[in-house]
């Protein structure tokens, strides 16, 4: 979502920190460019003014002008202002209360009821609590199954009454249900209309009224931009929300309500959705979302979601496989996986200091891994353990099982065994002392990658490019 503003403060930073003296002039001229961003990101006018006033009064300031670096110290600034603005720490759930009860407000189409679902299961999974749903929602079509299906999927009760018509009433019988069930959290899941009105507004108070909750969370899409913040004033005037959750930011909208939102309402974004699937929502931590929007990565969220895939066991046997050269396909699907689970190999890019335009250079097509996937299950277990067995007849039986040409095969196979050995090699390096792992550029990256003939990037010893190809006719006809 940030990837435009991303690159044009990288650009502002890039000249900033080519400049050994910082002057009032080439501050206020990169000030300049980053109004400008700020405004086509679509923040707020106002936030991006303010913004912009106290980094350049900052930046003004002795501790920068004077300093070593400069321009470095700047950036510094910049970093701090924008964590300030995001919020500067998270900001957790408040479930006191036996049940605690959560209310998800919004308007139509901000995803409360899918919302529903992942906050019960980051309630349950996360911080050990034992959540019940409450299907609030009497007026969209089918929205009450959609929330029903999601529960037996998560295994997480839901609790519903299609036959009442007062919401209040409902959400009371919900919060009684939890507590004779042993549920110590309940959300219950509100009806939103298209624009906020004076009927929508009487029904959630009513709601507030008769069931106290703890947290009354705004669900926001972050796609609406300046409109979001509008929104967020009109639901927090009405009933003091505690909380945002700020949706879709998988997508490509220029994620300016992010950066306003706070700073308007003074309310902290407390999670974030970053796509469809159940486990893809995370607290917000405004430092990290800070990091990343400044081009720095965020490699405390990936150790996190690393250490949730993986135990410390597994890793030190995989370490294990890689040095001794043992590393197999049945291997390589059970990390394919994890990639996945950890939101695949494009959001982990994202989350590596200085990797975001690496992306466009690899141009990593994740669909094609179910491809690699239908290669590698046609194989049989001894073959998968040792692909070094793989000779051309059993790779034609490999690509007729899984309806793909030879090429395809063999191209796969060698990549694997190109990736085996960097892996070995980097294993060795690191564990006799060197100085570290060897640099890597996109190439070498998408060697790493077996089947980036399909789509994966350049690198390796995928398909040759025309001018490989016109070279090597030309040698062979010398030869001739």
């Amino acid at each position: 979502m940030f990837e435009r503003l991303t690159d044009r403060l990288s650009d502002v930073f890039k000249t900033l920190a080519g400049r050994g003296i910082l002057t009032e002039a080439n501050i206020s001229d990169a000030m300049r460019d980053v109004r400008r961003a700020l405004l086509e990101a679509d923040v707020s006018y106002p936030v991006a003014k303010e913004f912009v006033a106290t980094v350049r009064k900052a930046c003004l300031g002795e501790k920068v002008l004077k300093s070593i670096a400069p321009g470095q110290q700047a950036i510094k600034v910049v970093q701090d202002e924008l964590e300030r603005l995001l919020g500067e720490s998270n900001v957790p759930l408040d479930l006191d209360g036996k049940p605690s009860v959560i209310m998800l407000v919004g308007l139509h189409g901000s995803g409360k009821t899918t919302t529903a679902s992942k906050l019960a299961l980051h309630i349950r999974d996360k911080l050990g609590h034992k959540p019940m749903l409450v299907a609030g929602d009497l007026y969209r079509p089918a929205a009450i199954d959609q929330l029903t299906i999601l529960g037996q999927e998560l295994d997480i009760p839901v609790y519903s009454d299609r036959e009442a018509k007062d919401v209040a009433r409902i959400a009371v019988a919900g919060r009684n249900k939890a507590l004779d069930d042993g549920c110590d959290v309940v959300i219950v899941d509100t009806a939103g209309r298209l624009q906020i009105d004076t009927g929508l507004v009487k029904e959630l108070v009513d709601i507030k009224r008769r069931v106290q909750p703890r947290e009354i969370l705004l669900v926001a899409d972050a796609a609406l931009g300046q409109e979001a913040v509008s929104v967020a004033e009109h639901f927090d005037e009405a009933l003091g929300i505690t909380g945002i959750v700020l949706t879709k930011l998988d997508g490509d909208a220029r994620g300016g309500a992010a950066l306003s939102m706070r700073q308007v309402t003074g309310r902290p974004i407390k999670f974030v959705g970053l796509g469809e699937r159940a486990t893809d929502f995370d607290a917000f931590h405004p430092d990290r979302m800070a990091s990343r929007i400044l081009g720095m990565g965020d490699v405390v969220g990936l150790v996190e979601r690393a250490s949730e895939q993986i135990e410390e066991d597994e890793a030190r046997e995989m370490e294990e496989k890689f040095l001794r050269n043992s590393f197999g396909f049945d291997d390589f699907l059970t990390q394919l996986g994890r990639i996945r689970k950890m939101g695949g190999i494009m959001s982990l890019l994202d989350m590596l200091p200085g990797m975001g335009k690496l992306k466009g250079q690899l141009n990593v097509d994740e669909r094609q891994f179910s491809r690699i996937e239908g290669i590698i299950c046609s194989m049989t277990p001894d073959e998968r353990r040792r692909p070094e067995s793989l000779d051309q007849s059993r790779r034609r039986r490999i690509a007729r099982g899984s309806g793909v040409d030879l090429m395809a095969v063999n191209q796969l196979v060698r990549q694997f065994e190109d990736m085996r050995k960097m892996m070995s090699r980097m294993g060795k390096m690191m564990g006799g002392g060197g100085t570290g792992m060897p640099s890597m550029d996109p190439g070498a990256a998408g060697a790493a990658l077996p089947g980036s003939g399909f789509g994966f990037g350049g690198g390796g010893r995928g398909p040759r490019s025309a001018k490989a190809k016109k070279d090597k006719r030309k040698k062979n006809k010398r030869r001739r």
